[in-house]
């Protein structure tokens, strides 16, 4: 890999990893929707006159039927889903229950019929949901049901949207998609934020989420789609294993969350599970959609 191909993987590793900690900063002033709407609001304008100028965005709308469910799976739900897991879980934990994602997806395109299991693959999928159970049991307060659940139909979606990409979309021009899709689903959230509109912002609230739209969605794609043509897709996505740490060095740095013991158990055995369940799948990555950051 060259040194500008090092520059921005560890540009996304970063960029994709500080998600969690600006929401959980964000959800402690605002409602989860104002800011998942404020994020996909200011992302989507700065994204759109590039879309425009490059002539991607009509021809993504065209086939707004499948835009509009990968926008559901991938963007509308999960981004607010964490924002309401995150008013009581830590972020470092929310990222760490996440990085279970490429384990979902495995299950799901075994389940379908497009990948074939054997020992290697099922003995990854049993650590790494192994690790996540003992972040669930250790680390997360089970009178708190409803966060639990939010996290876990945010990972099926995250796990869904690159599936339903790569079945609908997969030929369309992806900045195209990626504009249409947080256009989407500003134009879902708008009408809720309406009622929810805060009636008084803190500056770290404020900043978080000019973070998150800027940083973490608008700039995260300019640089990953850079990442792309620098190193190719199926290295690109290796990235989905540094985001986790990151998430947990910020959380703990930052935001002065504790490091447990299920954190010390269950995070080496989730990216440990998912780079051995995932392996056989890197050879075909190169057909596989851009994720969308978290």
């Amino acid at each position: 890999m060259t040194r500008r191909g090092w520059t921005l993987f560890l540009a996304m590793g970063v960029i994709w990893g500080v998600p969690y900690a600006m929401i959980r900063i964000a959800v402690r002033d605002l409602d989860p929707l104002t800011v998942a709407f404020g994020r996909t609001a200011l992302a989507s304008a700065m994204l759109l006159p590039i879309a425009l100028y490059r002539g991607e965005l009509l021809v993504a709308l065209r086939r707004w039927r499948p835009l509009l469910a990968y926008t559901l799976v991938e963007i509308t739900g999960p981004w607010l889903l964490i924002g309401f897991a995150e008013k009581t879980l830590n972020s470092s934990t929310v990222g760490l229950l996440l990085a279970a994602v490429p384990l979902i997806a495995v299950v799901f395109v075994t389940v379908r019929g497009h990948d074939r299991v054997d020992g290697r693959r099922v003995l990854g999928l049993v650590v790494g949901f192994a690790g996540v159970a003992v972040l669930v049991g250790l680390d997360i307060d089970l009178s708190n049901p409803a966060a639990i659940a939010a996290i876990g139909v945010s990972a099926v979606g995250y796990a869904i949207g690159p599936i339903l990409i790569n079945r609908t979309l997969a030929d369309l021009p992806t900045f195209g998609v990626v504009t249409g899709s947080l256009l989407l689903a500003t134009v879902i959230y708008a009408p809720f934020a309406a009622w929810h509109r805060p009636v008084h912002i803190t500056a770290p609230s404020a900043w978080s989420v000019l973070g998150l739209a800027v940083i973490c969605t608008a700039a995260a794609f300019v640089v990953f789609f850079a990442l792309i043509a620098e190193v190719g897709p199926a290295r690109a996505t290796v990235i989905t294993y540094i985001n986790p740490a990151v998430a947990l060095v910020l959380g703990v740095l930052a935001l002065g969350e504790p490091v447990t013991l299920g954190i010390v158990i269950g995070f080496p055995l989730v990216i440990v599970g998912s780079i051995v369940g995932t392996a056989k799948a890197k050879q075909a990555a190169h057909a596989e959609p851009a994720p969308v950051p978290d």
